[in-house]
Order: C-alpha cells, then sequence, then structure tokens
C-alpha cells in the first residue's frame, strides 16, 4: 500500500469515522426509541416506522449487524491510521504512538459519544433515517449474523440464562400508571385525571367510597303509613332500603320512581312489599374494580356493604364509584359531609367525612390505610373519644374538635395551613 497516496488515505479514513457514527447513532436510537409510538405509526401505514418495528422485533440480529459493522469499521480505522502514521512518521516510534492516540480520541469523539448523545436526544428521527440500510445490511451479512447469533444463543444456554421470547415489553400496571402519570402534558387534564383514576379502582375497596350506616335514608316497614309516605315524598334519593324495626336489617330496596305511579291512599307497607327488591350484599373488603363488574353482571345499582361478621357497614351506588373516576356528578343529600369555609380561613367539616374525598377536595394526606373517616382516624389517634376544643396536628394539618356527640366526633375544624 505504499503506493496509495496520503489523500485517499485521508478519506479513507474519514468515511471509516463517519461509518462508525452512523452504526453508534443507530444503536442507541433503536434501543432508545419509544417501542409503542412505533407500533401506533405502523399501524397508520408509516412506513419508516413500518421497517423500524421490523428491525426492532429481531433485536439480537439488529444488534449483531450493528456490532458487526461497527467492528469492522474500527478495525479498518485503526489499520488506516497506522498507514498514515507510517508515511508520515517513519520511524519515529512516539509519533506512531501519538498518532494512534489522536485517532482513537477522534473515534470516542466523532463516532461514539457525539453520535450516541443526538441518537438519544432524537430516537425516533436517527431510527427512521437508519432502519433503511439497516435492513439492507442485514440481508447483505446475514451469513455472518447467523453465526454470531448462534455462538450468542449457545452461550446463554450455557448459562441458563431465558431470552425474551417475541420481544415482548409488556408494562406492569405501575409502570403504565407512570407513563400516564408522565404523559399528563400531552392530553385533557380531564382526560388524564380519569386515567389515573382508573389505576385507583384496584386499590380501593367498597368501604373506602360507601356511605355509612349512620348517613343512610331508609324506610321503616313498621312505622305509621302517614310518615312512610311522607317520607317517600321528600326523600333525597331514588332508592331506599327498607327495613323492619332494626335499621341494621335491610329487607328490601325500592325503586321510589315505581311508586310515582301510584295514587297517595294506594300506598301502604304491603304495596311496598310487593315493589321491593331484594338487597344485594357485598363484603366490605371488595376491590371497587371487581364491584363494578359484579353491578355490571348482576344488573343492579346499589350494594348493602357487610362486615366479616355480617354486620351492615353502609351503602355503596354505582355512582359512588363512577364518581371515583370522573369525579362528582350527583346530588348528595343536604348536611353530608360538607366543607364550611369560614371567614378565618378555617374549614368545618363533619366527622364522617371520607379521607379519601377530604384529600382529593382540599388536597391533604391524611393517611387512608387505617380508618376511613376523619372521625375513625382522630379516634385512633387518641384511643379514645376527645372532648370538645381539643387540639391536635395529624398529617400536618392542625385539627380542632369542635362537638362530640354519641361516642363520636361530630364537628371538626381544619385549621389553614398557614395559621
Amino acid at each position: 500500500m505504499e503506493h496509495i497516496s496520503l489523500s485517499y488515505l485521508y478519506l479513507a479514513l474519514g468515511l471509516c469515522l463517519a461509518t462508525s457514527a452512523f452504526f453508534s447513532a443507530a444503536e442507541t436510537a433503536m434501543m432508545a426509541v419509544n417501542r409503542y409510538k412505533i407500533a401506533s405509526k405502523a399501524r397508520q401505514g408509516h412506513l419508516a416506522a413500518a421497517r423500524t418495528q421490523k428491525l426492532l422485533n429481531q433485536t439480537d440480529k439488529l444488534l449483531s449487524v450493528i456490532l458487526i459493522g461497527n467492528t469492522l469499521i474500527n478495525t479498518a480505522s485503526a489499520t488506516l491510521s497506522t498507514l498514515i502514521a507510517s508515511k508520515l512518521f517513519a520511524g519515529n516510534d512516539f509519533a506512531l504512538g501519538t498518532a494512534t492516540l489522536l485517532v482513537a480520541f477522534a473515534i470516542l469523539i466523532f463516532s461514539e459519544a457525539t453520535p450516541k448523545v443526538l441518537a438519544a436526544n432524537y430516537a425516533e428521527s436517527f431510527a427512521y433515517a437508519a432502519s433503511y440500510p439497516l435492513l439492507i445490511l442485514l440481508r447483505i451479512f446475514y451469513p455472518a449474523v447467523w453465526l454470531v447469533n448462534l455462538f450468542v444463543s449457545a452461550l446463554i444456554k450455557v448459562l441458563r440464562l431465558k431470552k425474551n421470547q417475541n420481544n415482548q415489553h409488556a408494562l406492569s400496571p405501575e409502570e403504565l400508571r407512570l407513563l400516564v402519570l408522565e404523559s399528563g402534558r400531552y392530553m385533557e387534564k380531564k382526560h388524564h385525571t380519569i386515567l389515573l383514576n382508573l389505576f385507583e379502582l384496584a386499590s380501593i375497596t367498597v368501604d373506602d367510597v360507601m356511605t355509612p350506616r349512620h348517613q343512610i335514608e331508609s324506610i321503616d316497614l313498621d312505622a305509621p303509613t302517614d310518615e312512610i309516605r311522607k317520607q317517600i315524598f321528600t326523600c333525597h334519593h331514588t332508592r331506599l332500603p327498607v327495613y323492619s324495626s332494626n335499621p341494621d336489617n335491610i329487607t328490601g330496596i325500592l325503586h321510589i320512581r315505581k311508586i310515582l305511579s301510584l295514587k297517595e291512599d294506594e300506598i301502604d307497607q304491603a304495596r311496598l312489599s310487593e315493589m321491593m327488591r331484594p338487597p344485594y350484599f357485598i363484603p366490605s373488603s371488595t376491590p371497587l374494580f371487581t364491584q363494578l363488574q359484579n353491578f355490571q353482571e348482576n344488573k343492579r345499582r346499589m350494594a348493602v356493604v357487610v362486615d366479616e361478621y355480617g354486620e351492615m357497614q353502609g351503602l355503596v351506588t354505582l355512582e359512588d364509584i363512577l364518581e371515583q373516576v370522573v369525579g362528582e356528578f350527583t346530588t348528595n343529600a343536604p348536611a353530608q359531609g360538607k366543607a364550611l369555609r369560614q371567614p378565618d380561613g378555617s374549614v368545618l367539616l363533619d366527622g364522617a367525612s371520607s379521607l379519601r374525598e377530604l384529600n382529593r377536595k382540599l388536597r391533604l394526606a391524611f393517611p387512608v390505610d387505617g380508618p376511613k373517616t376523619l372521625n375513625g382516624l382522630i379516634l385512633e389517634h387518641f384511643e379514645d373519644i376527645p372532648d370538645a376544643g381539643t387540639c391536635l396536628v395529624l398529617a400536618g394539618q392542625r385539627i380542632e374538635i369542635v362537638q362530640t356527640q354519641d361516642r363520636s366526633i361530630r364537628v371538626i375544624r381544619l385549621y389553614a395551613q398557614d395559621t
């Protein structure tokens, strides 16, 4: 090669550095590209995305052809640098060593670091651009690629490692939730909130959203007929639980709409017993997502929540579950857990207020892995029923007991954080 001029050697070395940069960028881009975005565009008929997806579906062959090409090019670069140095500095070992180091530095900067950084930042564009030449190279070097993969597969078997079959990259529920959480800027806020709420349905149980039994509006069949009629005409719900004597012993669910066609004198205990539907009981530990499916399968909209001993804990409706996904859209009965803002910035709360609802509406951080209500959380903290006027700090919030009654806390004052 003594007859080859330096200009050709320089040109060949430059081409080798550029080709090595291509392989380095292609490798980084292919590994960093969003596979789900590529799959979506491929379904829409995007040709470059389809080529890229084809390569990603055979990752072992893709990496083999890139590494074969990069190894050959880097070897050629080292050989060319030696030839150039020997022509320029024949007999000078120090100069030859220096030239080798300079070429290694050039490979590191121009063929490795810089293209890889650029490809990581613009992975999709680089992957599309590299997909076509990589497919061609894969066909040209297929025998070499097959041989390399043969040895790689054998080594993996010797090490008793498992290959990822069919290159599946399934996301776990938590990974999918994190993906939705980080993609909030790409969708409407309401849609983003709904998607995040859907992930919570599997971890929230019905006792987190149910109406406690002391807040249930129900009908006593043993009450006087006039009182029952008055209650029906002034009720705040379309479905009412029905009991006899004992409010904890629900015997049926009455749909008020069925009664509207009756005359007032036709409404009596016997007629109500005929029109009510048998109650639907569910355990308090049922996840919301499971209960949503159960409502659909059983064609029910209301269920009586019972504990492990069969004692009634409350009621949960289809609307209660849907509100956990889309937010409130029904009208609650008066005086059910309303937050009353005071002139000094504090808030008066019902002791039966759900901790989960308070966290969501007031952006608080009360723990929800224990008691479900604010009253229960405070009672757990004191292990006793505190007197009115008692103050405490829970989850960084200053709280004052305003009123206690019937062995529970009725009214609580939540002070603003800056007071």
